[in-house]
């Protein structure tokens, strides 16, 4: 069954558990995938898909820092049962070591291709290729930190 498929089965069981917190959650991602389908007219896939939770996930762990920063803990736990019912979809991630291993092979990969060991101005690169083959395997901060490390050290 394709993720977006499930989402909706979950929206519809929401609906009959009567889990208000869950269903509003589903709804609005729901409503961010449409919104992509009719701006981009297509159909999303379930790589597109976890695209869109992950950029949502992130959106609730910037909110909860900056409610917690507030003051406001009574939205940071709004935003904190969002994030894990978001959580829920998005496919295992890798540890840092698989991380860390997958960097080390794009790298040595764009080393055979540019004919010298990429330097810290080849982040862009190593990064745009890192975002095809990780995206929604792995957490792009620490992506972006294994890249900086494999360009630096």
């Amino acid at each position: 069954m394709a993720l977006k498929d499930q989402i909706t089965e979950d929206m519809k069981t929401a609906m009959r558990a009567k889990d208000a917190a869950r269903l509003l959650t589903i709804r609005l991602l729901l409503a961010a995938c449409k919104q992509k389908e009719v701006d981009e007219r297509v159909t999303l896939d379930d790589s597109a898909v976890v695209s869109i939770i992950d950029k949502l996930v992130k959106q609730r762990k910037d909110s909860i820092t900056a409610f917690t920063g507030a003051g406001r803990q009574d939205l940071a736990d709004i935003e904190s049962a969002e994030l894990v019912v978001l959580t829920a979809y998005l496919p295992e991630r890798m540890d840092a070591s698989q991380v860390r291993s997958a960097i080390d092979t794009i790298v040595a990969e764009l080393s055979t291709e540019l004919g010298r060991k990429p330097a810290a101005g080849d982040m862009g690169r190593v990064m745009g290729l890192a975002k095809t083959r990780l995206a929604g395997k792995a957490d792009m901060g620490q992506v972006s930190a294994a890249v900086k490390a494999a360009l630096t050290g």
